[in-house]
């Protein structure tokens, strides 16, 4: 009989390799066959650990909108005052959300990279199909919630709608717009 090999890490192995496919090549290049070579795992593993490929997606989605949303949380919660709060909205948006072009480090300057590519994926998925809505549906609550430690719940939705589409923008623009982040911040908190 062949001995069973014993891996208490596969399925963690598992789920950080998948979400850095889905940051290199999008949900459309995350298969359990990628999956299982990327993890070193054999690929009749993946299905002891995920039923499917949305099991999986859905997992590793659910676990970085909670990472996100415990990083925002843990900023806002930082602040002790209503200046300082703003100050977190705007580093919030131009630290923890964009990547930084001229920082030095660039492993987390690349995680921060992947954090917008994986986001905009989940954004899509959750465009076209429910079940990830309640991903997206989860993560603003959250986000909300720690906005509303300083500001009234209407302001605190407007900085949401702002991070969010800033994120967009510097995803996707050529030009900075971490001055822009500034005045926004404070128009709409003023």
């Amino acid at each position: 009989m062949a001995e069973r090999r014993i891996d208490p890490e596969r399925r963690e192995r598992i789920l950080a390799v998948t979400r850095e496919l889905i940051a290199t090549n999008g949900v459309d290049g995350v298969t359990h066959r990628k999956v299982a070579a990327a993890a070193d795992v054999p690929l009749g593993a993946m299905t002891y650990y995920f039923s499917g490929r949305d099991e999986l997606l859905f997992e590793v989605f659910t676990r970085f909108a909670d990472e996100v949303a415990a990083r925002f949380a843990t900023r806002m919660s930082a602040a002790t005052n209503y200046l300082e709060a703003r100050d977190a909205v705007v580093s919030i948006i131009t630290h923890d959300v964009f990547p930084d072009r001229e920082r030095a480090d660039a492993r987390a300057e690349r995680a921060r990279s992947n954090d917008l590519v994986i986001t905009h994926e989940l954004y899509a998925l959750a465009a076209r199909r429910p079940e990830y809505r309640e991903i997206t549906h989860a993560w603003m609550a959250k986000s909300r919630a720690a906005l509303e430690q300083h500001f009234d719940p209407d302001t605190a939705r407007m900085l949401d709608a702002l991070i969010e589409g800033l994120t967009i923008h510097r995803a996707l623009d050529t030009e900075d717009v971490a001055d822009l982040a500034v005045e926004a911040v404070l128009r709409i908190t003023n």
